[in-house]
């Protein structure tokens, strides 16, 4: 489980705040723009992602994400410490909206909406940009197909201590929203690298980083591999698994064995028993981070 932040002292709305008027208009060009902005070739334009709920917007803030526009509901707040996030999001910058509840529903992306929702910078990293320390452990996925996946990968990987992500040959834009809220802001919390496989076995290879592919083929079973070294767990997508880059270039093949009747498991949910295996290696012989 991801260690949720500490609760925030409740915070009333400031006066300002309060006397914003609420667009009442879905036809309003703001709320048009925001719409728009569920169609990737629009985000990719404008630089935009977008947050939506309370854990996600706040997570973000906590590691450093600054909104540019935050759309606010008070009447849908399920809490308390929602206007001091509000209050938070103004002092980072962000312009506030307010909207009614009809107007939020119209742009909101969730089934049950928490009356938030705020447009900022996307995320672009590199290998570049990924700074190693201590005995680092990586997860790495290749043309994984849906965003939910990705995103429970990405809130696997940040709960089981891993160092960053490499998302390779990507078929999901690690920017859509439903990778934000499948990761509930894990994002945010932990490097996401976008890279091609070539680049990243090269450069997982000259820095001495053991690379460990799984593939339902392998003969070794995950848990008799060695993850306490430098490592990079690699997962593939469902359809197709790693391609023969992969496979050759691993130091170890290893797969999950099955004891009943389905031959595999979503791609997600083995990524999460792969880095738990490393994070409780790791614990036991006191290495890692």
């Amino acid at each position: 489980m991801i260690q949720e932040l500490p609760d925030r002292k409740e915070v009333t709305m400031s006066s300002r705040e309060k006397e914003l008027t609420a667009i009442t208009s879905v036809q309003n060009p703001k709320i048009k723009q925001v719409i728009k902005l569920r169609r990737r070739p629009h985000r990719d334009e404008l630089g935009l992602l977008l947050v939506e709920g309370y854990r996600e917007l706040r997570r973000a803030l906590h590691n450093g994400w600054r909104p540019v526009r935050l759309f606010f509901c008070p009447e849908m707040f399920r809490g308390g410490n929602e206007p001091a996030l509000v209050t938070e999001c103004a002092r980072a910058g962000a312009e506030l909206i307010r909207c009614t509840e009809k107007v939020f529903n119209k742009i909101a992306y969730r089934d049950r909406p928490e009356g938030l929702l705020a447009l900022g910078p996307q995320i672009h990293l590199s290998l570049a940009d990924l700074k190693l320390r201590g005995t680092p452990l990586l997860l790495v996925t290749q043309s994984i197909e849906k965003p939910g996946n990705l995103g429970t990968m990405l809130r696997s990987a940040d709960a089981a201590g891993a160092h960053g992500v490499i998302v390779c040959d990507r078929t999901t834009d690690i920017n859509n929203p439903n990778v934000v809220r499948a990761s509930i802001g894990a994002l945010f919390a932990l490097p996401v690298v976008e890279a091609d496989s070539d680049e990243t076995i090269q450069w997982l290879c000259s820095r001495g980083i053991r690379i460990i592919s799984a593939s339902p083929h392998a003969s070794d079973p995950y848990y008799a591999v060695d993850m306490t070294g430098p490592t990079a767990l690699v997962v593939g997508s469902e359809q197709y698994g790693l391609d023969r880059r992969w496979m050759d270039s691993a130091d170890y093949q290893v797969l999950i064995p099955m004891r009943g009747q389905c031959d595999s498991l979503n791609v997600a949910a083995a990524a999460t028993v792969l880095l738990f295996e490393a994070a409780r290696q790791r614990f036991c012989r006191g290495t890692g981070a």
